[in-house]
């Protein structure tokens, strides 16, 4: 079941809360028992090697296949 991350703005104590996706956008109540709280967005860690794909090496405006 996904977790999704809180925060009250009454107290600002940050929170975890697991429910259904169906239910994701639905209000949580605080551990302290406040009702004023905002979802948080995921952060999300993007590591690797990808580069960009290589430029094409002929030129010209069709790839240099049908231009003089």
């Amino acid at each position: 079941m996904p977790r999704y991350e809180f925060r009250c703005r009454a107290c600002g104590d940050t929170f975890e809360v697991s429910r259904p996706m169906a239910e994701a956008g639905d209000p949580a109540r605080c551990p302290q028992g406040h009702d004023d709280t905002v979802k948080l967005l995921p952060t999300v860690a993007v590591t690797g090697g990808a580069q960009a794909p290589a430029a094409p090496r002929a030129g010209g405006c069709c790839g240099g296949g049908c231009c003089s």
